[in-house]
């Protein structure tokens, strides 16, 4: 029995360095398959800090034949989809690169007119939900029986790749109600607010424009606000009169209130929801958004893109969290060039050259006023002039009159006379 295992060793022993050498072998062509990959991924734009993640999360890629993969990549540039946009597909949906995805779809894209954005919404859409080539067809058909022009079918794939699985008779229905409240630009509204495709006609739409006219706007008034911005029947039930109630208590100067509500109330209240909505796309809770729109009015005066501005310099430069916003709401009330950016800077100057005792908070860069910051931050370092911006000195105090006018203004003297004298000692005398 012993002399049969001593004879069995040496092949064993063979056996394990064959096993070693075959697993080292074929992690060495996994290894190599995965660097010829990462490259094949960088000559078409992927950036190479996250080449390794997304390779780890996409293992079906090493396992794939790697010409099957470069010929998937070889279609998306033949469809001419820019570089940034290419790179976002593939990392946003990465099924998209198995083998014969593509391929169905390279023809049907090439031939139809729609923008690389549109391109890049059904590729999308495709790959997660399914959605064969007969539904995209039927959905392009049926926007250009429409009347629709190229431009306008790309603008609603894009904006509402969901379109593509929406039946026609439904399309129609959203047509005819526009018709019914005397809407004529059908493709121009599409064009603005494609989104309005997905919104049920009876348990939606019926119900918002009841919900206007019962708030007390007219007919004509409520075609008026959507014909000139479609989003208005993007409104939520009960959204609309939530942004009035808050308008009307609000605690501000009157001149603030009148701007809120130069174009009108219905206006006034649709400004204060895109300012909830940016807010709260930002992080914010809803109730939250209301809150800071309600303490800092002065937001609603802002366009959208100057609040967004605010809220990404916040975030990514300054460092604070979002919700400081309900603290220190004073925040999006300022100008951003002149208040909130000298500011930082100064304060950012100081804090690197040990020049501040603590940390100063969001509340203790925008609460004091200018004057105040002046003197505390900026006088005292001749350094930080150059950084907050040269005060004038005299910039508080506006003239308004030429200087030496006082001299002309200035009534003559009375030169008192004798006369006058003894007229006054005279009517003195009198009295005793």
């Amino acid at each position: 029995m012993a002399s049969s295992s001593s004879k069995l060793k040496p092949f064993i022993n063979n056996l394990r360095r064959y096993q070693n050498r075959s697993l080292s072998s074929s992690n060495q062509s996994n290894y190599r398959k995965q660097i010829l990959l990462a490259n094949l991924l960088q000559r078409y734009g992927f950036p190479p800090s996250s080449l390794q993640h997304f390779l780890s999360k996409n293992l079906f890629l090493s396992n794939s034949d790697l010409s099957e993969t470069e010929a998937s990549l070889s279609i998306l540039l033949s469809l001419k989809l820019p570089q940034k946009q290419l790179v976002s597909l593939i990392q946003d949906s990465p099924n998209i690169l198995r083998p014969n995805f593509l391929r169905k779809w390279r023809d049907p894209l090439s031939e139809r007119s729609v923008s690389s954005s549109a391109i890049k919404s059904v590729l999308e859409h495709s790959s997660r939900f399914g959605i064969g080539l007969d539904k995209f067809h039927e959905c392009v058909n049926v926007l250009r029986g429409l009347g629709f022009c190229d431009s306008t079918v790309s603008k609603v794939i894009e904006a509402f790749p969901n379109v593509l699985v929406v039946k026609e008779i439904d399309i129609r229905r959203k047509v005819e109600f526009l018709v019914g409240i005397d809407i004529h630009e059908i493709e121009r509204f599409f064009y603005v607010f494609p989104e309005i495709l997905g919104f049920s006609v009876e348990s939606r739409l019926k119900p918002l424009l009841d919900e206007f006219i019962k708030i007390g706007f007219s007919r004509d008034e409520i075609k008026k606000e959507i014909v000139r911005e479609p989003r208005v029947l993007g409104l939520e039930l009960g959204e609309l009169p939530r942004c009035l109630e808050l308008i009307k208590s609000l605690k501000c100067r009157e001149v603030i209130r009148d701007e809120i509500l130069e174009e009108g109330m219905f206006r006034g209240g649709f400004e204060v929801k895109l300012r909830v909505d940016c807010l709260c796309k930002h992080g914010l809770i809803r109730r939250d958004a209301f809150k800071v729109v309600w303490k800092e009015p002065r937001v609603v005066l802002y366009e959208v893109d100057e609040v967004e501005k605010k809220i990404e310099f916040l975030s990514n430069r300054m460092g604070f969290n979002v919700n400081c916003l309900v603290d220190v709401p004073e925040y999006l009330g300022v100008n951003f060039q002149k208040q909130i950016v000298p500011r930082y800077n100064v304060v950012e100057y100081l804090r690197l050259r040990g020049g501040l005792g603590c940390d100063i908070g969001l509340k203790g860069l925008i609460k004091p006023s200018m004057k105040r910051f002046y003197n505390l931050y900026v006088k005292p370092y001749p350094e930080c002039e150059r950084i907050f911006g040269k005060r004038r000195e005299d910039a508080g105090v506006k003239k308004r009159h030429p200087v030496g006018l006082w001299k002309l203004m200035k009534p003559p003297s009375h030169v008192t006379t004798k006369e006058d004298v003894v007229n006054m000692k005279s009517f003195v005398e009198s009295l005793a």
